[in-house]
C-alpha cells in the first residue's frame, strides 16, 4: 500500500445486477470517496479482508462509486453474497500500472512489434487483455491466448475485434 492516507470501512458484497458478468460489487461510502479525493480518483489500492487489491473506483448512475469483486477473488477469499467485508483503500500511486502475467511479459520481450503495439494501448485496454489471459484456467489455454494476442498485436490487429474484411 502507498504512503498516502488510507481509509477503512465495513462494506457488504452485493450482486451487480448484470447477469453476463459473474461479479459482485462493494459500494464505497461517499465520505470515503471524498476522503480519497472525490471523483478525480479513478483507481485505488488497498485490502479486502486483508487481501491486497488494485481496482478501479467505478461510478454508478446514482452517483455512488463501487468496486468490482470477481468470482475468482470471492472464491479465493471464501466470500458469498451479502458477506460483510472490511475494505481499506488509498489512491493508487501508479494508476496506469498494469501487472503482466509472466507469459505475456516474456512474449512482449521477445516480439518487439507486439510490444510496441501493446504500449500504444490505453492502460484500461492493457488491463482488459491481461484479465483475458489470467482468466484462463489451464496453462495451455493461457499460452494459446498469449500467442494469439501477440500475433494480433504484431500484425496491427485490434484484439477482440474481428479483422477488417479484405474486400
Amino acid at each position: 500500500m502507498s504512503a498516502a492516507a488510507s481509509f477503512t470501512f465495513e462494506g457488504q458484497l452485493q450482486p451487480n445486477g448484470l447477469g453476463f458478468m459473474p461479479m459482485a460489487i462493494i459500494i464505497v461510502p461517499e465520505d470515503v470517496v471524498e476522503a480519497l479525493g472525490g471523483n478525480s480518483v479513478k483507481r485505488v489500492v488497498g485490502t479486502l479482508n486483508g487481501h491486497p487489491i488494485r481496482r478501479g473506483l467505478l461510478p454508478m448512475s446514482t452517483g455512488q462509486r463501487f468496486l468490482l469483486v470477481s468470482k475468482a477473488l470471492r472464491r479465493e477469499l471464501r466470500l458469498s453474497a451479502d458477506t460483510p467485508v472490511t475494505v481499506t483503500l488509498a489512491p493508487d500511486p501508479n494508476p496506469n500500472q498494469v501487472d503482466l502475467p509472466e507469459e505475456l511479459a516474456d512474449g512482449l520481450e521477445e516480439w518487439p512489434e507486439a510490444a510496441a503495439a501493446f504500449v500504444r494501448l490505453t492502460p484500461g485496454r492493457q488491463r482488459n487483455l491481461v484479465h483475458y489471459i489470467d482468466a484462463a484456467k489451464r496453462p495451455e489455454t493461457r499460452a494459446q491466448r498469449v500467442v494469439k494476442l501477440l500475433h494480433q498485436l504484431a500484425n496491427g490487429a485490434v484484439p477482440f475485434r474481428p479483422p477488417k474484411d479484405a474486400s
